[in-house]
C-alpha cells in the first residue's frame, strides 16, 4: 500500500509537509498543497482511517445494542439514531443479541477495546450489576429508565398503560388482559407494574392466566386469540403492547368470527401503520425519536436529567 513518504518523494516535499495536508492543517504554500494532492491521486492513496481514528481518539462509530432487527418498534429506534449519527458524520455497528447475555457482552467488550465511541442500548438483558464493570468512563446511553445509569431516555411506559386502562374501564371492560413480550427487564416491568396497579385501582384482581408473555408478532398474536377462545372466564378487553401482536389477534378473531369489538376489545400500543390498516386503537409511541433522544444524549459530556417521552392515543374501532 502505498505510504506518505511514497507521496513525499512523488511530490518533492518533505513527509511532515504530507502529513499536514492529508490532515487538513492549515499553514501549507498551495504550491506544496496541490503537489501533495497530484501525487495521492496518481498513487491512487487510501488514507488508514485506522491510524486517523488513533491519532484522533474518536472512531466516530456508534453501537447499537438491540435484540431484533426484523421488529418494527426496534427498527424506529435504529432509524432515530442513524438520522442523528448521519448529520454528526458518525457510523453505526449494529450488535443484534437475540436477547444472549454474551452476544450482549460482546459489545461492551468492544467498547473497552475502543471499536467504538460509545453505545446506545435499546432494549438490555444483563443485570446493571453485570454490566457496571464496563460502565465507569465508558459513554453508554441506555433506552430505559434504569437507576444507577447517568444518560437515558425512555417511553413512560408506567402512565400508558395506566392510561389504557382508564380508556377501557368506562367503557364497560372491567376484565381485562394484557399481552406483553417479557416479564423481566425495566420497560416490560414498568407495564406490568402499571398494569397491576391499574387494574387493583379499580377494584378488580390480576389474574395471571389473562398476561400472555412471549408476544412479539402476528404469529403470536394468533395464538393469543386461540388461548383465549380455550379460557372458561374471558377478559372482555386486551392491552397489546405491540401492533403486530394486536393485528395477529384481529385477523385470526375475523377468521373464528368472533367481533372485534363486541367479542373482545383490543388496545394496542407503538401506533406503527399495521394499527390503521386493521383500524386498531393505539398508542401512539414516539420511537423514532426516542432513537434521536439517544444520540443526542451520547454527544453530551456531561450526564443530564433523564429524557421522558409519552404516548398518546389514537381511537379507532377495535375498542
Amino acid at each position: 500500500m502505498t505510504n506518505i513518504r511514497k507521496i513525499a518523494h512523488k511530490a518533492g516535499v518533505s513527509v511532515s509537509t504530507v502529513s499536514r495536508v492529508l490532515n487538513d492543517h492549515p499553514y501549507v504554500k498551495e504550491e506544496k498543497r496541490q503537489k501533495v494532492l497530484q501525487a495521492v491521486k496518481e498513487l491512487n492513496y487510501i488514507k488508514n482511517a485506522n491510524a486517523v481514528h488513533l491519532s484522533k481518539g474518536k472512531t466516530y462509530c456508534i453501537g447499537v445494542v438491540l435484540p431484533f432487527l426484523n421488529l418494527p418498534y426496534f427498527g424506529e429506534i435504529l432509524q432515530g439514531i442513524a438520522g442523528e449519527a448521519l448529520k454528526h458524520g458518525y457510523h453505526l455497528k449494529v450488535f443484534q443479541t437475540d436477547y444472549e447475555k454474551e452476544a450482549e457482552l460482546d459489545a461492551f467488550h468492544r467498547l473497552q477495546m475502543k471499536e467504538v465511541d460509545g453505545l446506545i442500548i435499546a432494549s438490555r438483558t444483563n443485570s446493571l450489576e453485570t454490566l457496571s464493570p464496563f460502565l465507569h468512563g465508558q459513554n453508554v446511553v441506555f433506552c430505559e429508565n434504569l437507576h444507577g445509569t447517568e444518560k437515558k431516555v425512555f417511553i413512560n411506559h408506567y402512565e400508558a398503560i395506566r392510561a389504557g386502562i382508564d380508556h377501557l374501564q368506562p367503557r364497560g371492560h372491567k376484565e381485562i388482559g394484557l399481552c406483553i413480550h417479557r416479564t423481566f427487564g425495566t420497560n416490560s416491568e414498568e407495564r406490568i407494574r402499571g398494569f397491576s396497579d391499574g387494574i387493583e385501582a379499580s377494584g378488580q384482581q390480576v389474574r395471571k392466566e389473562w398476561i400472555f408473555t412471549e408476544c412479539i408478532d402476528l404469529k403470536d398474536g394468533r395464538e393469543v386469540l386461540l388461548h383465549w377462545q380455550e379460557l372458561k372466564q374471558k377478559p372482555t378487553a386486551l392491552i397489546v403492547t405491540s401492533d403486530q401482536v394486536a393485528a395477529g389477534i384481529v385477523s385470526e378473531a375475523r377468521r373464528k368470527g368472533i367481533v372485534i369489538p363486541d367479542d373482545l376489545a383490543i388496545l394496542s400500543f407503538d401506533n406503527h401503520p399495521i394499527a390503521e390498516a386493521f383500524d386498531i386503537t393505539s398508542f401512539e409511541v414516539p420511537i423514532r425519536k426516542l432513537g434521536e433522544e439517544a444520540f443526542n444524549l451520547f454527544l453530551e459530556d456531561n450526564a443530564s436529567a433523564p429524557v421522558i417521552l409519552e404516548t398518546h392515543l389514537i381511537e379507532r374501532t377495535s375498542v
